[in-house]
């Protein structure tokens, strides 16, 4: 389903808006790679100086398909953005539109002239509604986009297209002054609001309000393009709360030239994302509607509340949380604890009866929790991520260091027939050595040699892998998971004995929504720790 855009034969009709999925140059390349339906390439909006953020909760759903979302226009800044831009292999039948914004059109102009060079087509952020002097704060003044719009064009020879905010009493003035200023074309809508969520009487959003997105916004993100198309005839991306192919079609029809899908991706992994792409397509060939039914209208992001009994101190900056009652997780999974006014974090639960966490002190959140008194009540929402399923009769190998011990203590206690490598630094940063002892056998290794093997957990590893026939080994399904360079290792030594196949690991990184949507964990390959792991075969960290 091809279509012509900007003097390029792209292979689909399809993007997706900046800020879901598409946020992180590996997960790009993974849709170049992988799904052809998305013509348009769309990168997270990016500023000239990198920027942290908002705090999680950063993404809330207050319906099923509807959310409410702010996460505070997170990114690198503009000189990181572009050595990971410079990497893309586009095809030709690709076009790479990065997001770009600014406090300033002086801002604006200096990021255009960073990003141009490896960049299709430049959207100009004109619309977040939740980021304090960007965005909205811009985008609702014809003045103020058409001095931007200009000022971008004059310093660069690509395309410039504004993306324009719903939140104006007429988007057709605000698209009339960018089309006079020079645009090449338009984007619509950026998020609704902005709007607000609750949850046990507190506000779920760090920020407290955030963009409204997802099937709730759909008629208004269709009246936008039509007002837009009526005073201009140049190309329009279309998006807001699209999921099937009527609503598409219905988004043509309004005039948009390229639709945008975002919120419906949310809880989809990269092989259900591909395929979702694939039956949309059909759809719109074949006049049915198959795509839709893959859309996860049954994500659940509520909270039920838990209260702490006890925070045992395992050493300095090692503590064990239990809570006042079980939760419902299988072997893999990971759920999020939030505190209101700290915000939130994902963790693996170390044990779901009692509920149980192990925290380390690494941030502002684990360290606030280090301190939590007996009687604190917080909240889990989850359980995220994909429960392992380790084939029959597998004998498994588990790996851990740090926290990654609750990643795979539950998987040795229900599937049996397992040994625990559990490494650490000193004898006491160890813990919950007893309890693995009951369900596995126990291996321990300790840079000092305080307990158990002297040197790294991997090198035991090693040791006993090495004591194994060819027919043990074959038998073998390993799980790691802890630090990055532990991960590594073990990978390095597992496969001089076994396939790729019985290797799944963990690696501790950044995840922010939980959902698939704002791929702050995104692998070297492309995939999504939260819904496409968190353990992961064929893992590179």
């Amino acid at each position: 389903m091809s279509i012509e855009f900007f003097g390029k034969t792209l292979s689909g009709p399809f993007t997706i808006p900046s800020g879901i999925v598409t946020t992180a140059p590996s997960i790009i390349q993974y849709f170049l790679d992988e799904v052809p339906q998305v013509g348009v390439i769309t990168t997270k909006s990016i500023g000239l100086a990198p920027r942290a953020g908002n705090r999680e909760p950063v993404y809330s759903q207050y319906a099923p398909g509807c959310f409410v979302n702010a996460v505070g226009l997170t990114n690198p800044g503009a000189e990181a953005a572009l050595a990971g831009l410079e990497e893309l292999e586009v095809p030709d039948d690709r076009f790479l539109l990065t997001s770009i914004f600014g406090g300033s059109v002086e801002e604006f102009v200096e990021v255009a002239r960073l990003l141009a060079p490896v960049s299709d087509g430049l959207e100009l952020n004109l619309s977040c509604p939740h980021a304090s002097g960007y965005g909205m704060a811009m985008g609702q003044d014809p003045e103020m986009v058409g001095a931007i719009v200009a000022a971008v064009k004059a310093v660069v020879d690509i395309p410039v297209i504004p993306k324009l905010t719903p939140n104006t009493p007429d988007i057709g003035a605000i698209a009339k002054a960018a089309a006079d200023a020079g645009a090449d074309g338009i984007c619509a809508i950026n998020t609704v609001g902005p709007g607000y969520t609750l949850a046990h009487g507190e506000p779920v959003l760090s920020n407290g309000v955030g963009g409204m997105s997802g099937k709730g916004v759909l008629p208004i993100a269709l009246k936008c393009i039509r007002d837009i198309r009526a005073v201009t005839d140049l190309p329009i991306i279309g998006c807001g709360g699209l999921s099937s192919a009527a609503d598409v079609d219905a988004a043509m029809e309004a005039g948009a030239d390229v639709v945008g899908i975002g919120s419906a991706l949310t809880g989809l992994n990269s092989d259900e994302v591909g395929r979702y792409f694939e039956l949309l397509e059909q759809d719109l060939d074949g006049d049915s509607e198959h795509a839709e039914n893959l859309v996860r209208y049954d994500v659940d992001m509520r909270f039920t509340p838990v209260t702490l009994v006890s925070n045992e101190r395992v050493c300095e900056d090692i503590a064990i949380l239990t809570f006042d009652r079980p939760i419902n997780i299988q072997a893999g999974e990971f759920i999020y604890l939030w505190v209101p006014g700290l915000g939130e974090k994902p963790f693996s639960a170390l044990t779901d009866d009692p509920f149980t966490l192990v925290v380390i002190d690494v941030g502002q959140f684990t360290h606030a929790l280090m301190d939590l008194v007996p009687g604190t009540e917080a909240y889990v929402r989850g359980p995220h991520g994909v429960p392992v399923t380790p084939p029959e009769g597998a004998r498994i190998m588990a790996v851990a260091g740090g926290t990654g011990l609750a990643a795979v203590y539950q998987v040795a206690r229900d599937f049996g027939n397992a040994e625990i490598f559990a490494g650490a630094r000193t004898e006491e940063r160890l813990y919950f050595l007893d309890a693995c002892a009951e369900v596995a056998q126990l291996h321990v290794a300790t840079d000092d040699g305080s307990r158990g093997y002297q040197g790294r957990v991997t090198d035991l590893l090693r040791e006993r892998l090495e004591q194994l026939s060819e027919a043990e080994l074959k038998s073998l399904c390993f799980y790691n998971c802890g630090p990055e360079p532990m991960v590594r290792a073990a990978i390095d030594v597992q496969r001089e004995f076994v396939g790729e196949d019985q290797i799944f690991s963990a690696v501790d990184y950044l995840t922010k929504c939980g959902v698939g949507v704002c791929g702050a964990c995104a692998t070297p390959d492309g995939r999504r720790i939260c819904v496409d792991g968190p353990f992961l075969s064929e893992l590179d960290p």
